[in-house]
């Protein structure tokens, strides 16, 4: 990975390495920044090859490739420990980085994150979510659907827009099977790490029923907590109450 391919933020001896989702990069945390103990926490928004400041990285866009990069990132930096945030897919992705290094791992937190078990989607879900490889209108339907079809149209097809210009179309076409069908939820069952998933209410897709059934019964020291007025995007819907809750919980490690 190449030095400047994320966004450091902080000076804290608190270590945090964010992985985002497929439709996100680095600059999906940006609200959240003003928000962030940055005396307490050194935090860097990672971004996978061909997303936001890697996005002219070539590479296979696998969550085996992202955690190798992960791990020598932290090694750049000479982070021995530290904890992991995943949104959505990147949920899916930082227990890839668990799986090649739970040692080196303090705690983990989700948020809307695509469990182990990964989306376990069917044919005609798949299908849809195929067609947001090349189609911002579809994108912008995802969005407003992940989100309760509550929020501003103009909002969602803002949001596909800068997905689209912060990915490459082979990583954002690459990551699709990877969290839609793929399965690491044998490899991760009994793990002691610490977890802490961050539901929106109004995200029909990782809903708090669906965090308990996979996350919660995988992990045994894994803890829920709802975010009120949010969807799958807290980053962007409650920013300031999303890192709040979040450092919440990373600052007891």
């Amino acid at each position: 990975m190449m030095r400047d391919s994320f966004l450091k933020v902080g000076h804290g001896p608190r270590k945090v390495i964010a992985m985002s989702g497929w439709f996100g990069s680095s600059a999906d945390w940006s609200a959240m920044i003003p928000a962030l103990d940055t005396g307490t926490f050194t935090y860097v928004f990672f971004d996978y090859r061909g997303y936001g400041r890697a996005i002219e990285s070539e590479g296979e866009h696998s969550f085996d490739e992202a955690a190798r990069d992960v791990l020598a990132l932290a090694d750049e930096l000479g982070w021995e420990r530290f904890s992991l945030v995943g949104h959505s897919m990147g949920g899916m992705a930082m227990q890839r980085v668990l799986l090649a290094a739970s040692a080196r791992i303090e705690r983990m937190a989700g948020v809307a994150a695509v469990p182990a078990c990964g989306s376990r989607m069917d044919d005609k879900r798949l299908a849809i979510f195929s067609s947001a490889i090349d189609d911002l209108d579809a994108r912008a339907a995802i969005i407003g659907f992940s989100t309760g079809n509550r929020l501003s149209k103009a909002w969602c097809a803002h949001l596909a827009r800068e997905s689209a210009r912060t990915s490459s179309r082979d990583a954002f076409a690459a990551y699709l099977p990877h969290w839609a069908t793929g399965d690491l939820s044998a490899s991760v069952a009994g793990n002691p790490v610490p977890v802490k998933l961050f539901v929106g209410e109004h995200d029909p897709a990782i809903t708090a029923e669906l965090t308990r059934r996979t996350w919660l019964a995988w992990y045994p020291n894994a803890d829920l907590e709802i975010l009120a007025n949010a969807g799958h995007y807290p980053m962007h819907e409650v920013p300031v109450a999303l890192a709040t809750a979040l450092e919440n919980y990373l600052k007891h490690a």
